[in-house]
């Protein structure tokens, strides 16, 4: 029963040898693993944070990536927007400039076909004038002395202008 109930000497001594156990390692082993806990807890922390923020600031980075592609965007839709006008401009430009030389050209050709028909018609009333005169020349020097020839050749010169 000795074993079952123990001596006060025994309780003393243990209950000693415990307080100094304690006092011992309170002083050597609980302040380090303590600050150690403390610091693994503030590193922890300090990482959870760092966690969050780099969360936040990937939010905030793909919101302003996402706006900066709406404004790429809304920018390469405005270039070519503003390429297609450009290029329907000088179009039209290149039509209307097209147009305004065809009819340039069509009003030198008209006038270059007037001159040659004026000319061709001062040819012709050249060619008249010189057959004119040739004819009258030749009335001129034929001798018309007495009617009847004269009658004659009015009579002849009246049937070639009947078949011309």
């Amino acid at each position: 029963m000795d074993l079952i109930t123990p001596s006060i000497g025994l309780v003393f001594w243990t209950g000693l040898v415990f307080l100094i156990l304690i006092i011992i390692l309170r002083a050597f082993a609980w302040k380090p693993i303590l600050s150690a806990l403390k610091a693994r807890e503030d590193s922890i922390e300090d990482a959870l944070k760092s966690a969050e923020l780099a969360k936040q600031e990937m939010a905030k980075l793909q919101a302003d990536n996402q706006k900066l592609l709406q404004e790429a965007r809304a920018e390469r839709d405005k270039l070519l927007k503003e390429a297609t006008d450009v290029a329907t401009k000088i179009k039209e430009e290149a039509k209307a400039d097209a147009s305004k030389q065809t009819e340039k050209m069509i009003g030198d050709a008209k006038k270059a076909i007037e001159l040659e028909k004026n000319a061709a018609l001062r040819e012709v009333t050249v060619k008249v004038a010189e057959l004119s005169l040739e004819i009258a020349e030749k009335v001129l020097r034929k001798n018309l002395s007495d009617d009847k020839e004269q009658k004659a050749l009015v009579d002849d010169y009246i049937k070639d202008l009947k078949l011309n």
